[in-house]
């Protein structure tokens, strides 16, 4: 697939030559040209699904998709506070292309595939579609990932998911701003933290107070606020407000049953460095009307069901970013001439597209695996302990190194990849945001360490995973003793999580806080470890062997694009850019 500067394709034309331009990578698709992602869906038992991701990555991979993703970031949302005539009613206005993205991705199932569809392996399905959405514009992929992911709890109250699940299964996109029971199909959105609190919850100060009977399924007036309410023209959201002195979850509705708007007041949009397509709000609620989900009290437990679906979203948003990041870059490099030959014949140019390449597989695989867990993890326990872990890790490593990668891969473009013309600045200020969103690095790997502490068949889940590499027949051909290196890992990190657990049941301050202070480092070489495993069991072996030899033998430097001589740079970059039809 590597073109020579001697043999530019046809399809280029004689201007294209002169002005030494690259076109824009534009008319592939994103599934049939990703040879991994293929290979996973079909491994992991989505096989059924093949023909949707298709469909949809050849229209995700269009100018038309493309031209959508610029227009919808270049014209954000707006917030009407009142109609013509002076009534309140907290309008959002959104771009006609943010609702083109929107329709074609409920049209597909990114928002409720898992929950209308059967068959095994319905979330690896849906994750692979949610990874292909991500990279053509991620704005519309949060209402996508919100609405998806409040099915668990919502479940937890079963009259009221029987009201409201009819509407999310429903993959026909209706904008209008109208009561639910008049739409065709809803979106529903979230609202933990308040200004005062961020990620500590429990600092919150909205109220809940019973309107007549208390309960499960009962009426509740809230009052009070939310610093971060993504999405806001939801047509209801999953909210944390006080009962007393302790967080509960309430189904907080846009319109009351009697039609009338319900008291969501939008005191204003953020102006966010990136994820501009989609509206982010301060919000007060006035004795607006909710519905207790599940048990008094219980209420993070509650959302959490949520929150962990979504941290899902986070990984395979990241992983997206990278894929696509990389991609733009190597199209770039293989049309751009300098110095006599193409950029992608450079060998310090290739050294890095193959190193963003191994980055962006890892990312890839672990994102799937973790998906195939969800799938899985209902009738077998191993597979439930393991996602409980698994989710963490991988949501913390991947989402810290999107931005590092995206930013190497605008590099590669040199200025071209500064100019907002372009699609890297883009998705260079997508990339911190999955690193924030449903968790701070910081608290990812808190619960990390409370997985550790409270739950060892986690630990334990986890761990098997990887012995599940050591198990495969000892190498023919390891002159650098890349497979050792890696069991060395490994043993060395079983020993320091064995230990780690327990410490993290010490009471003694000193202990505790010296388990908190390593927690970073622990994640990492999880999932460094975790990524490993999978890549020597699913790729070729000189596509591990270079991930290994970097990441763990340490053969190489830290910045991309030091990868040692044995990785075979050019055979990983001609894998990894597979695309087809390009026009």
């Amino acid at each position: 697939m590597i073109k020579s500067g001697a043999s530019l394709s046809a399809k280029h034309s004689e201007a294209d030559s002169k002005t030494n331009q690259a076109k824009p990578l534009a008319n592939y698709n994103m599934f049939a040209s990703n040879p991994v992602l293929v290979q996973l869906v079909k491994s992991h038992g989505g096989n059924w699904g093949v023909p949707k991701l298709e469909e949809f990555g050849a229209f995700l991979g269009s100018l038309e998709a493309d031209e959508l993703a610029i227009q919808a970031n270049r014209n954000e949302p707006e917030l009407h506070t009142h109609d013509r005539f002076g009534n309140r009613h907290d309008f959002v206005d959104f771009h006609p292309a943010y609702h083109a993205l929107m329709e074609a991705s409920m049209k597909y199932g990114v928002h409720n595939l898992p929950w209308v569809d059967p068959r095994a392996g319905a979330h690896l399905v849906r994750a692979a579609l949610m990874f292909m959405a991500f990279q053509n514009e991620a704005g519309h992929c949060c209402p996508m990932s919100m609405t998806y992911a409040c099915v668990p709890a919502l479940r937890l109250q079963p009259d009221l998911a029987e009201i409201w699940m009819p509407k999310i299964c429903s993959n026909n996109y209706d904008k209008r701003f109208l009561p639910a029971k008049h739409k065709n199909s809803v979106t529903l959105g979230m609202g933990m933290t308040e200004r005062q609190g961020g990620s500590d919850v429990r600092a919150n100060i909205t109220t809940a107070v019973a309107k007549g009977q208390p309960g499960p399924g009962q009426e509740y007036m809230i009052n009070g606020h939310k610093w971060f309410l993504s999405a806001p023209m939801s047509d209801a959201f999953l909210v944390l407000a006080k009962i007393g002195t302790d967080l509960s979850c309430f189904l907080v509705p846009r319109w009351k049953p009697d039609e009338t708007k319900n008291g969501i007041i939008i005191n204003r949009l953020k102006d966010k460095l990136g994820n501009r397509s989609n509206a982010s709000s301060e919000v007060e609620f006035v004795d607006a009307l909710g519905w207790l989900v599940g048990v008094e009290g219980r209420g993070v437990a509650t959302i959490i069901e949520m929150v962990n679906h979504t941290r899902l979203d986070c990984m395979l948003g990241a992983a997206g970013l990278m894929e696509q990041s990389k991609l733009q870059a190597m199209h770039h490099s293989n049309f751009r001439g300098a110095w006599g030959k193409m950029l992608i014949e450079h060998p310090l140019q290739l050294n890095v597209l193959a190193d963003l390449a191994l980055e962006s597989e890892a990312a890839l695989r672990l994102s799937m695996r973790v998906a195939a867990a969800f799938d899985r993890s209902a009738t077998e326990s191993g597979e439930a302990n393991f996602k409980r872990i698994a989710t963490a890790v991988g949501k913390y490593w991947i989402c810290e190194r999107a931005p590092v990668h995206v930013a190497a891969a605008l590099a590669c473009f040199g200025g071209n990849g500064y100019v907002e013309e372009g699609p890297m600045p883009r998705l260079f200020r997508e990339s911190p945001l999955l690193g924030i969103w449903e968790g701070s690095s910081n608290v990812i790997c808190l619960d990390v360490l409370r997985a550790i502490r409270t739950d060892p068949d986690s630990l334990d889940a986890f761990l098997a995973e990887l012995e599940l590499e050591l198990e495969l027949p000892p190498r023919t051909v390891d002159p650098f003793e890349l497979f050792k290196a890696f069991e060395l890992y490994v043993a060395a990190l079983r020993k320091d999580l064995v230990a780690l657990s327990a410490d993290a049941k010490s009471k003694q301050p000193e202990v505790m806080a010296r388990c908190e202070v390593s927690m970073r480092s622990v994640v990492e070489r999880m999932a460094i470890a975790l990524q490993s495993s999978l890549m020597v069991r699913q790729a070729p072996q000189f596509v591990a062997d270079a991930f290994i030899a970097s990441r763990i033998a340490h053969l190489g430097g830290r910045a991309f694009g030091t990868l040692p001589e044995l990785a075979d740079v050019k055979a990983i970059v001609e894998r990894a850019y597979q695309l087809v039809s390009l026009t």
